[in-house]
């Protein structure tokens, strides 16, 4: 995948997250401020409104004011951010287990591995976009690029609500005219240092030389000048590493509406395929299978049951998933379908059963494992498997 890295930045957070809670306040300038009966304390987000009017982040509220006579204030809620930060995550985590947070409102995604599932970058891109929007209420701009730093530059570009792509064949155009301040780390002293020299625009960082740059500025100058070549080598970290995984999900609007059974089938594998990977790459297997079916008329339903002994392999999760489908006989178009994996435990080293499910789960979770090591080898395009029917069904 030519541009694997994504940045995904959530706009306006605090005051779009307030506005949900307050829709008066979407067609007036409105600003979280930190202590409203104190004039000294600090604007902590604003909406496009306000931007317009000129508040800016972290400038006291009477300097706010003084721009925007109008201006509501909103006390804030970090409770509120925090869970639409976490949902956020969650529908992220859905097609990539790469997802780094850098604060509450923004996350780099790493999608290489996902293109055999959701397309390219930037289909996946506008794909999370328009959940956001769609699940969520908030919409998002998303840059995407071969590097972190200018993913993040491209998310930045437009906004809000838009995907920018800055490609190796397009960065010197659309990335070099910027002022260096745009560029990730470089604040106001490095701003300064810089213009001394008659460095204005990442350009001139890119086009100045290496060793000067770190004589300057040290290890920071060399990185600043490796970022503005495009030569960022720092990696999307795992999603919360040091968190415990609780559940694992995947869910797709789908491209055109369906209701044959065979679209659904092929759908539902493509989906247990995600999240029996998932499940491998965090060494757990599951004891619940959920299902969630949306119709074009937005009608909606959740089924889920358990499952034992618990299973970690595509096949076992899409047979439990379509006959929880098959037993709603909704008949519907379906818009949306999605599969999450629940009561999770470690994979762990045990005795195998000659006999009954436990052996039949066992071998299909030694082929895909099998599989998973091919793919890890040779690319993810590397093992295709046909769409399978449940065994109830087979002839």
């Amino acid at each position: 995948m030519e541009n694997p890295i994504l940045h995904i930045d959530m706009n306006n957070f605090y005051a779009s997250v307030e506005c949900l809670y307050a829709p008066e306040y979407r067609n007036v300038p409105m600003a979280v401020a930190g202590d409203k009966k104190n004039r000294h304390g600090i604007i902590l987000a604003k909406n496009m409104l306000a931007k317009k009017a000129g508040v800016k982040t972290a400038e006291t509220i009477w300097q706010a004011q003084k721009k925007c006579p109008n201006l509501a204030l909103i006390s804030p809620h970090f409770e509120r951010y925090q869970h639409y930060s976490q949902k956020a995550k969650e529908i992220y985590s859905n097609y990539t287990d790469r997802v780094e947070s850098f604060g509450l409102d923004e996350c780099w995604l790493d999608v290489g591995g996902s293109g055999r599932l959701f397309g390219d970058s930037l289909q996946i891109a506008e794909e999370i976009r328009e959940r956001v929007k769609a699940e969520l209420g908030l919409t998002v701009s998303i840059g995407v690029s071969f590097t972190k730093t200018f993913a993040k530059l491209g998310s930045d570009y437009k906004k809000p609500d838009a995907v920018t792509v800055f490609s190796k064949e397009n960065y010197r155009q659309l990335v070099w005219p910027q002022a260096t301040e745009n560029l990730l780390f470089v604040g106001a002293n490095t701003k300064k240092i810089l213009n001394q020299y008659g460095i204005k625009n990442i350009g001139d960082i890119a086009c100045s030389d290496r060793v000067w740059m770190k004589k300057k500025l040290g290890k920071m100058g060399e990185s600043l000048w490796l970022s503005a070549n495009g030569e960022d080598s720092s990696v999307v970290e795992r999603i919360d590493a040091e968190e415990d995984v609780k559940t694992i999900g995947n869910s797709t609007t789908l491209p055109r509406d369906i209701s044959k059974e065979q679209d659904i089938q092929t759908a539902l594998l493509s989906l247990a395929e995600s999240v029996s990977s998932r499940l491998r790459k965090h060494e757990r297997r599951c004891g619940e299978v959920q299902i969630t079916v949306r119709s074009k008329d937005f009608e909606e339903f959740q089924r889920q049951c358990s499952v034992s002994p618990s299973i970690c392999d595509s096949q076992s999760i899409y047979e439990t998933a379509w006959k929880l489908y098959k037993k709603e006989n909704k008949r519907w178009q379906v818009r949306l379908l999605g599969i999450r994996a629940g009561k999770l435990t470690e994979i762990e080293e045990e005795q195998i059963s000659l006999f009954g499910e436990t052996e039949k789960h066992k071998k299909r979770e030694r082929l895909e494992m099998t599989m998973d090591k091919v793919r890890e080898r040779f690319g993810d395009d590397s093992v295709h498997r046909a769409v399978l029917k449940p065994e109830d069904d087979e002839g």
